[in-house]
């Protein structure tokens, strides 16, 4: 008996198509291309390329292609980001009011040249110049430790060649140029691929236990300095003025030495004339000095009276005085 209602049902024969495994294995292939051949590079690395393990290039920032399927490897570089490294105190939580963890001794106690106990705080900035050498010439564990063990050194030597007050002083910059020099030196030497860009002296201060000692003998130093000040302001008052009298007092002299030298060089010269004449007609010269005398005599002394000396009541005075008058 035919139970059947007519239609036909569809049957399946059990194969797939085989254009359906192209398609499906050419998409599985393409993400797995896609996947592992590609990657994206930040504005702020570089990435270095291996085959096999092998350096082969560095490609900068973008959407970069590389051999799929692990042939080849990148690894991005932060060649771009400036990094910091904090010594005898850390940033425990950064924002509007930073927060440190302080007396981190075991790395900021030194020793200075004049055998005094100091203890430095500063920091250092660096950024990664050769992304092949930061990856290959260095064992990624120790890189971090090798740049800090390397400021520690810098640092140490610079400060064990100053006395105290010159390291909290006059000398921090110094310091800091010199650290910058000798740090750059010795990565160079290791092949790290850094360049240490800012040394930066923080808190330099004695240990807590003689701290308020140095305070005195700094704020004695301070006060002998600022006294030193004013004398070289009273000296820089007071010498000049004495120069500038000094000066005067010897004008003076000169000009009053000039007027006394030119003066008796005019009575020579006169004496030389008159006797000259005097020699030519000595009668006539003496009568002429005579007259000239006499007149020079009374013309400058009032009240003179002559007396002649034939009188019998005669006084060989050398001034006689009349009525008040020389």
């Amino acid at each position: 008996m035919d139970t059947s209602n007519g239609s036909q049902q569809p049957q399946f024969s059990g194969k797939i198509p085989y254009k359906l495994i192209l398609t499906v294995a050419a998409i599985i292939i393409a993400v797995i291309i896609a996947s592992t051949g590609f990657f994206i590079v930040d504005q702020t690395e570089e990435a270095v390329v291996t085959r096999f393990g092998k350096y082969t290039k560095t490609v900068g920032p973008g959407l970069q292609f590389k051999l799929p399927l692990g042939i080849d490897r990148a690894w991005n570089v932060p060649t771009k980001q400036i990094q910091t490294e904090q010594f005898g105190f850390r940033t425990v939580r950064a924002g509007s009011q930073n927060v440190y963890e302080d007396n981190l001794t075991k790395e900021s106690t030194m020793l200075t040249g004049d055998l005094n106990i100091v203890d430095v705080e500063w920091i250092i900035q660096y950024r990664i110049n050769d992304p092949v050498a930061w990856l290959f010439n260095v064992h990624y564990d120790v890189r971090r430790s090798t740049i800090r063990d390397i400021s520690q050194s810098v640092i140490n030597t610079l400060v064990g060649d100053r006395a105290i007050l010159d390291v909290i002083g006059p000398e921090r910059t110094a310091i800091e140029n010199n650290a910058l020099m000798m740090m750059n030196d010795q990565l160079r030497e290791f092949g790290l691929g850094v360049t240490i860009t800012t040394v930066q002296l923080q808190n330099i201060v004695p240990p807590a236990g003689v701290q308020s000692a140095f305070e005195d003998v700094n704020k004695a130093i301070q006060d002998m300095n600022r006294l030193i000040n004013e004398g070289k302001e009273a000296y820089n008052a007071e010498i000049p003025k004495a120069s500038g009298e000094a000066e005067k007092m010897v004008l003076e002299a000169q000009g009053y030495a000039a007027e006394r030298v030119n003066r008796a060089q005019g009575d020579a010269s006169r004496f030389t004339s008159v006797y000259e004449e005097y020699r030519r007609a000595p009668e006539l010269t003496r009568r002429r000095l005579y007259l000239e005398t006499m007149e020079n005599l009374f013309a400058t002394k009032e009240g003179t009276t002559l007396v002649d000396k034939k009188l019998e009541n005669f006084l060989p005075l050398g001034n006689v005085v009349t009525g008040g008058a020389q």
